[in-house]
């Protein structure tokens, strides 16, 4: 699952009884041989949707990390790129991989722009939101986005009720909701919180019109349904 060049458990233990904050700034260093980073494959099949939605001038990665985002928005954007993340760590990671992107310290929850950017996406970073906290996140998100302009993001199919993986996340979420319980300061990261028609709902309270396109790239389950789709918000 590892790579030698990741953490030791002992490091991703450190790491998981500090803030979310601290907990990225200590993980910065090893966080692209971890499986936590968005795999290629998903930024390449994201990549080629979005080619099909542009053009796209200036873009935005709301909690970039280490910049894995950025890749894609190179790719899609003429204009300007930058990323927003609040962890120091991952930002200076980040720099030595993207040195000519604007990247800014700031917390996604009160972001520093004004109405800049004509696309925004975000990989892998909704799960450290709760509920309301998402919805001011799309508020946030909102206001910095031209009018028209597009928030973009991959949403994974829902796991088979019963199957592994549908256990494997029932499992993390209920020892993450006993960590906090217990431990302070919290490390917020679930992964049932993020349900799709709550997450339009919620796009669509903060001023957006949703819709839904396959990430074909990623193919097809049994029944037909996208393994992965992309949540296409347009500013209104």
């Amino acid at each position: 699952m590892f790579s030698p060049q990741g953490p030791t458990l002992r490091e991703l233990a450190v790491q998981a009884l500090s803030s979310v904050e601290h907990g990225y700034d200590l993980l910065a260093g090893k966080f692209d041989a971890t499986p936590f980073r968005t795999p290629e494959r998903l930024l390449t099949a994201v990549t080629r949707t979005l080619e099909e939605l542009g053009p796209f001038d200036s873009g935005l990665d709301v909690c970039c990390g280490t910049g894995a985002g950025l890749r894609v928005l190179r790719s899609v954007c003429a204009g300007r790129v930058a990323g927003v993340d609040f962890s120091a760590g991952m930002l200076a990671e980040a720099r030595r991989s993207h040195p000519t992107a604007a990247l800014v310290r700031a917390d996604a929850l009160a972001l520093p722009f004004g109405p800049a950017f004509d696309l925004a996406v975000s990989f892998g970073a909704f799960g450290h939101f709760l509920p309301d906290e998402q919805r001011a996140l799309f508020r946030q998100v909102h206001t910095a986005l031209r009018p028209g302009g597009t928030f973009a993001f991959p949403v994974g199919a829902p796991p088979a009720v019963g199957s592994g993986l549908y256990w494997s996340l029932w499992g993390f979420d209920a020892v993450m909701r006993v960590r906090n319980a217990l431990w302070r300061p919290p490390f917020v990261m679930y992964y049932r919180t993020f349900r799709l028609p709550d997450v339009r709902a919620r796009l669509e309270g903060a001023g957006f019109d949703v819709s839904l396109v396959a990430v074909e790239d990623l193919g097809r389950r049994e029944d037909g349904s996208p393994r992965c789709r992309l949540v296409v918000a347009r500013k209104n």
